[in-house]
């Protein structure tokens, strides 16, 4: 194999420019040692061919003159994260360097030349500063005063190492005390010496870079990353598959390349949090003609300007935005609001609890405080979901009431919209409810909608998920005049978006939904016809309505709004108390016969104090969870249970933004109907988030394919567990057992879990029906050459230990059981297979 000077020799006749270094000067074995050197002036006298060496140290000079009053901040060679310096007394004879310490800033070994961080530079600062201690007791001022000194050097934006720093340490532990104060302690030393960085800090760390509702994507393929790889690291395709299929994440294969890269011919420039945070935004907003090119060389010239591994590792993270440090939206919305109880910006005029002052509290005032605090970021957020806003509003105002009214409810920026409990079936939800007057509502089988229009009639819709939907529903939004009472200027109404038959006002399923157009809707060409179902009204005439009665904002909507037939009308409901449960039965089987999904029960009226009710607990004495503590996940309950008297919170009918409470239940055909189940095999799983953070949640199920034993996965549930199975599954599969194992070779899937278990159990599952998927591998080929089957809704029941893994369901009686159901959908007029991407935000 030739060595990269020889290769050069050979390649001369090339342009400089046009040179590429090849693979082999990567991942080459040892080299043969070059003659000694006789001295350094020898080397700049040439003016053509140099080695690789000789350029490198020639460069070295130059920077060096060019850094008189600064040392290399950059290292030529990767260093380990802490950037100590490397023993250099063992390079060879003959070689520079060799048998005498190195000058400060500088290494020479194996014949390799780097350029190190010296001691007192910011990555060593940085290396040190104990951001995963408690904030009790950690102290920004030690550190910020220096870090200043080397920020001053970019317009004071702090350095992308610091971010790094925090990124390794919350992937590092499953923790959620210490991501929370690594979090904190980031944020401080932002807020207190770059107040300017803490936005793009912020949204670095969130693993975004604009508000949902913004049509904002980075729109980078796999392609762009594998090329930056190739052009950066020198990597070629072999290469790189084979760190990809050794590590299975982009961003291990960055650190391991970047490990594996001996020196650069370019001086790195140190990266900054606004830089990249920038540098996002501009690959998002990069279209038309060349677009592709602008965002390629944005890539990389990231990756180049990387100071280590980490940093690469996290940057590729970021461009393919996955992260994977389980900081969540809620976990950033806690450290917002405790960092802003310690630390202000300089001149700011809010005054804060300070350090020494919370750490004279006791545990319960301190939590009360902590917990006042991020209540009020957390529903400040859930009325006004944009960073863009919320920062800057607390860098001027600090924590306090008047966030709500700076960032609080507002025309055209979506709130997060309020969520339904499950209820295992009608007797669970009257037992919760009962004494208590409840609306039930028809659960349509559509598309949640939130419907914003301002004074000047301009109009807005957006998704569950925030996304603005406006362009895919022009019918609606030249509704909007027809509907609004003379009284209404403004409003915000919530309502579900459901195809129907114009003529008959027949619902249709929501596959027929599905084939509806998304971007440049035009009116007249409309074929799938839709009706929005309100049943909600939040803001009207400039007026938050979220504080009043459910009661209240649903004879508003109705007295205020005008119905126009199988277009724009009321969701279908029935009044009732626990006291009647044969009308809400009759009720709950007059809308699964009409296609809808099952019904929503929603508490009428404030109550003013606590109630004593019945909560349930399973047979292992294991209580039920307040359900107004999760965020994003689902349970359950087991199906066997007793009952016992527990004081809990008054259940309330105001509109709460972003909460899964009791006030609001969801019972669903699927949960209470028996039906087909399978029996599945759990093969990976992710870390969960919110309360579920530690535990594995969601957890990744396979079918068998009889004819290969391979194993083939069909879906991810996080439904149907407690929190003792999910606290015995973590045991089971932890991380150092022999439970867990690195990527099999028998498993076929396209993604990556956190972890993957060894296959050893079958679990049965209930499912509301199966779709057609093109993420999911299961029965592919059977059903469709290019797409396997997945499961929606899918529910946990219970392990089923009689069986093996031999005996699990395969892809063959999946396909069967696909085959059934579409038998049965064509025989009520339906022939369209549901969209994968669109189940699953119906799950989420």
């Amino acid at each position: 194999m030739p060595s990269p000077a020889k290769k050069r020799k050979t390649n001369a006749s090339e342009p400089a420019a046009g040179r590429m270094r090849s693979i082999e000067s990567f991942f080459a074995g040892p080299q043969p040692q070059p003659k000694p050197l006789s001295n350094t002036t020898e080397i700049f006298q040439k003016k053509n061919n140099f080695t690789d060496e000789e350029l490198a140290r020639k460069l070295q000079a130059e920077w060096n003159q060019d850094d008189d009053t600064l040392q290399p901040s950059a290292s030529m060679e990767i260093t380990p994260p802490s950037n100590t310096l490397k023993d250099t007394t063992s390079s060879p004879a003959g070689t520079l360097g060799a048998n005498k310490p190195a000058p400060p800033g500088k290494t020479f070994q194996n014949d390799i030349l780097s350029l190190q961080s010296p001691l007192g530079s910011e990555d060593t600062i940085v290396s040190f500063i104990p951001l995963d201690e408690s904030p009790l007791v950690f102290d920004p001022s030690k550190y910020v005063v220096e870090l200043q000194k080397h920020w001053a050097q970019d317009s004071g934006n702090a350095s992308y190492a610091l971010l790094t720093k925090a990124f390794v340490l919350v992937n590092a532990t499953t923790k959620r005390i210490k991501i929370v104060d690594t979090l904190v302690n980031l944020l401080r030393i932002l807020i207190e010496g770059a107040p300017d960085s803490l936005l793009p800090a912020v949204w670095l760390a969130t693993n975004s870079f604009a508000p949902p509702y913004e049509p904002a994507e980075l729109g980078l393929g796999g392609s762009a990353i594998s090329k930056a790889f190739k052009n950066i690291y020198g990597l070629n395709s072999q290469g790189l598959k084979a760190l990809y299929n050794k590590h299975g994440d982009a961003g291990d294969v960055a650190f391991e390349a970047k490990k594996r890269q001996s020196f650069t011919l370019k001086k790195p420039k140190p990266l900054t949090i606004k830089g990249v945070y920038e540098s996002l935004v501009k690959i998002a907003r990069s279209k038309g003609t060349g677009s592709q090119e602008a965002k390629q060389r944005i890539v990389e010239r990231l990756l180049q300007d990387t100071r280590g591994a980490e940093e690469s590792r996290y940057i590729v993270r970021t461009l393919v935005q996955h992260l994977r440090i389980g900081a969540v939206k809620t976990t950033m919305l806690i450290a917002l609001a405790r960092a802003f109880l310690f630390s202000k910006p300089p001149g700011a005029e809010f005054t804060v609890e300070g350090m020494s002052s919370l750490a004279s509290l006791k545990k319960e005032e301190l939590t009360e405080l902590y917990t006042k605090a991020e209540e009020l970021v957390k529903a400040s957020y859930a009325r006004h979901p944009n960073y863009d806003d919320l920062v800057p509003c607390m860098l001027e105002i600090g924590v306090t009431k008047e966030l709500l009214i700076h960032c609080g409810l507002a025309l055209h920026i979506p709130l997060r919209p309020m969520l339904g409990s499950i209820t295992r079936d009608l007797s669970d939800m009257l037992t919760k409810l009962q004494g208590k007057d409840f609306a039930c509502e028809y659960k349509y089988d559509g598309q949640r909608a939130q419907v914003h229009c301002d004074a000047n009639g301009k109009v807005s819709i957006f998704s569950r998920h925030l996304e603005l939907m406006t362009d895919k529903y022009p019918d609606l939004v030249s509704l909007v005049p027809q509907i609004r009472g003379e009284s209404v200027s403004s409003f915000i109404l919530e309502g579900e978006v459901v195809a129907v038959d114009r003529e008959t006002g027949e619902l249709q399923a929501f596959q027929i939904l599905t084939n509806r157009a998304k971007k440049n809707v035009d009116v007249e060409s409309i074929k799938v016809n839709v009706c929005l179902f309100a049943f909600d009204l939040m803001y009207l005439n400039g007026e938050p309505l979220l504080d009043r009665s459910f009661r209240e904002r649903r004879d508003m909507l109705r007295s205020l709004f005008t119905e126009i037939p199988n277009r724009f009308t009321w969701v279908k409901n029935l009044d009732a108390t626990s006291t009647d449960s044969e009308a809400v039965l009759e009720f709950f089987k007059n809308a699964t016969e009409v296609k809808c999904e099952g019904i929503m029960v929603k508490v009428l009226d404030n109550e003013a104090r606590g109630t004593i009710i019945e909560a349930t607990t399973n047979d292992d004495n294991e209580a039920n969870m307040n359900m107004d503590q999760y965020e994003q996940d689902e349970q359950v309950p087991a199906q066997s249970k007793k009952t016992k008297s527990t004081r809990r919170k008054a259940l309330l009918s105001t509109y709460e933004p972003d909460k899964r409470l009791d006030s609001w239940l969801k019972v669903k055909k699927d949960y209470s109907a028996s039906s087909d189940t399978l029996d599945l095999v759990p093969i990976g799983a992710w870390h969960g988030n919110g309360r579920k953070a530690k535990w594995w949640s969601p957890i990744l199920l396979a079918v068998r394919n009889s004819e290969t034993g391979i194993l083939e996965v069909v879906t991810k549930c996080m439904s149907g567990f407690t929190d003792k199975f999910y606290q015995a599954n973590k045991e089971k599969y932890a991380q150092d057992s022999e439970n867990v194992i690195s990527r099999p070779s028998y498993i076929d899937y396209r993604g990556e879990p956190d972890v993957w278990f060894a296959p050893q159990e079958v679990w049965e599952m209930a499912f509301a029906d199966i779709t057609l998927s093109p993420t999911y591998t299961a029965a592919i080929g059977l059903v469709s050459e290019d797409r396997g089957l997945s499961l929606r809704f899918p529910r946990f029941l219970r392990v089923r230990e009689d069986k093996s893994i031999d005996e699990a369901s395969t892809s063959d009686f999946l396909a069967g059981l696909w085959r059934k159901q579409v038998e049965r959908a064509t025989e009520e007029g339906i022939h369209d297979e549901k969209d994968e991407n669109v189940n699953e935000e119906l799950e989420l």
